[in-house]
């Protein structure tokens, strides 16, 4: 996996004021059953990686850039490991900058592009919870995303849009200007939508750090695991191996 961009200090997303307020920033630790064991979902046989190779950009904010584990453990590579364990030939560059905005995205999406030796096949794109932290108009958030969509239909690059919800404590109204913004541009641009991106952890103590606001590397997997089909029906079919010659 390629690194472009530094991790700074997350900023916290707004979407997860729902589940708690802030707290410290070391991980939870998982919930034992009552054999004080933790359990974990057994993987399917990973099939033998055959095809061209796939390059997929993950931009995005603290949510891809892996804030408060380790890197292996980011959206990006487990994403990446998932795909590769179905054989896909995935190659993932994490752009994931935490406390980035839509605008953040905007301004650095073409000097992510153009520093990639080829065009990536696929673009993953999570951003929008600091702008509801930071109190942005819904307008803007629309603005900047439909601009990033924009140059990457231009590019003629597919993208996978993972959608936000506003937390009931903004409000009904900045809710129902914020809550269509990734619907109506994925319908608009042609993008595949995650409608909730984090939707598999909320209510789910246990797969949130400490911090009550990122989930663990278990939480993580879960979102990998709730995304991985629309992420590798996004993906171009590569084309089939030659026969070998009798």
């Amino acid at each position: 996996m390629k690194w472009i961009a530094p991790c700074r200090l997350a900023t916290p997303l707004a979407l997860m004021a729902m589940l708690a307020a802030c707290g410290s920033d070391q991980p939870a630790t998982p919930v034992p059953d009552k054999a004080g064991a933790v359990a974990a979902p057994e993987p399917p046989p990973a099939l033998p990686v055959v095809g061209e190779e796939l390059r997929i950009v993950a931009l995005g904010d603290s949510l891809f850039a892996g804030y408060g584990v380790d890197p292996g453990q980011s959206y990006p590579a487990r994403i990446e490991a998932a795909l590769r364990a179905r054989g896909i030939n995935a190659r993932m560059t994490n752009a994931g900058v935490s406390g980035d905005t839509t605008s953040g995205g905007l301004g650095r999406v073409d000097f992510v592009l153009d520093s990639m030796a080829k065009p990536p096949q696929l673009v993953l794109i999570s951003l929008g919870g600091n702008d509801m932290l930071r109190g942005l108009p819904p307008e803007e958030t629309r603005k900047n995303l439909a601009a990033i969509l924009g140059k990457l239909k231009d590019r003629k690059i597919p993208v996978v849009l993972m959608g936000m919800l506003a937390p009931p404590n903004l409000g009904a109204d900045y809710a129902a200007k914020f809550n269509p913004v990734y619907p109506a541009l994925a319908k608009e641009y042609g993008a595949t939508l995650v409608p909730f991106f984090l939707q598999p952890v909320v209510g789910r103590p246990d797969l949130i750090q400490a911090d009550r606001i990122h989930p663990t590397a278990e939480g993580i997997d879960l979102l990998v695991g709730a995304t991985i089909d629309q992420v590798a029906g996004a993906l171009p079919v590569s084309p089939a191996a030659p026969p070998a010659p009798r």
